[in-house]
Parts: C-alpha cells; structure tokens; sequence
C-alpha cells in the first residue's frame, strides 16, 4: 500500500531530520521525499519547523504503520503524552494509506491536516500532485492552489540542506 508521511523537527532539525529519514528507510526501504520547508511553529512560541512529505509502499496496515511512525518518534526524542503544538524532535504523521478512509479511536485518515497547513499540503503536492484527496476527490495540485490562495504561501521557504545526501535518499524525478 502506498503510504505518505508527513515528517517535521524544531529541535536540532538538520540532525533529527537527517536521522529520521534514516530510520525511515530502514525500517520502510526506499522512500521518495518532497523537498525540505521551514515554517513558523503553529500553535505555540518556539523555534521554526522544518517539514517534508515521504512516500513509501508496504505490505502492513494501517495501524501497523502508525505504531512503527510513533515507536520511530520515541526513539528519536520525543516525550510521551507531549501536548499537541509543542517541540518535536522528530514528529511523524501518517497522512495517507492508500485511498483507505479510516475513522477510529486511534486513526483518522486522510489527516485533515493535509486540508488545513500548507507546510503539510505543499510536500505532499509536490511528490503527488495528480493524485486525487479519497474523500474531497481534489487533486493534491488543485487543493494546492485553493489553500496558497486563501491563506497565501509566503510563509514558507525551502530550505537547501545537505540532508538528502546524508540519507542516501533521492529526490523524485
């Protein structure tokens, strides 16, 4: 199944970036990533975020994925029952599973992050963007240009960072 995560750091961000998408691949194998975007922290004073998307496929399910995405952010700093908008080491969420629209107590997907943030819908329509939302049926491109024109996208920058050498993680062509 076809798995897109979005992946985010305000704490030491080039190291825990670079050290997530290593675990990533190791535990996920070959990984497509958008380009890296430094936004404001939302929510809360502290330092920016930097933010990517990354695609990957795998056999397991759904919530098997959420478990490994959470045992990663543990693994990488991040405090257990931490509050919502606060610092992140290494923060992982999984925005799509395939087109499968799930509800539950653990698991809402798509993430409805992907319709509220830009620094979530950019990378993500940057790696998709022909790909179409399971529930608004919107192509990533077309939310894309709805929400940079209702909110504009001025508030984020790419960042140039040798991240995507020490992963040994190509770009999409």
């Amino acid at each position: 199944m076809q798995c897109f995560v979005s992946v985010g750091s305000n704490v030491e961000k080039e190291k825990n970036i670079a050290a997530g998408l290593n675990s990533l691949r190791e535990t996920f194998g070959k990984l497509r990533i958008s380009p890296i975007y430094e936004t404001a922290a939302i929510g809360f004073a502290g330092d920016d975020f930097y933010n990517l998307v990354i695609n990957f496929e795998t056999a397991l399910n759904a919530h098997e994925v959420f478990e490994i995405l959470r045992e990663l952010e543990f693994k990488h700093g991040r405090v257990k029952n931490s509050q919502k908008f606060s610092p992140r080491a290494l923060d992982l969420d999984l925005l799509l599973y395939g087109n499968e629209i799930i509800e539950n107590e653990t698991l809402k997907l798509p993430r409805l992050d992907i319709e509220k943030y830009l620094f979530v819908l950019q990378p993500l329509a940057d790696i998709a963007p022909n790909l179409a939302h399971p529930v608004l049926q919107k192509t990533y491109a077309e939310m894309l240009v709805s929400l940079s024109e209702s909110i504009g996208n001025s508030s984020l920058k790419v960042v140039p960072l040798p991240i995507m050498e020490s992963t040994k993680i190509c770009p999409p062509t």
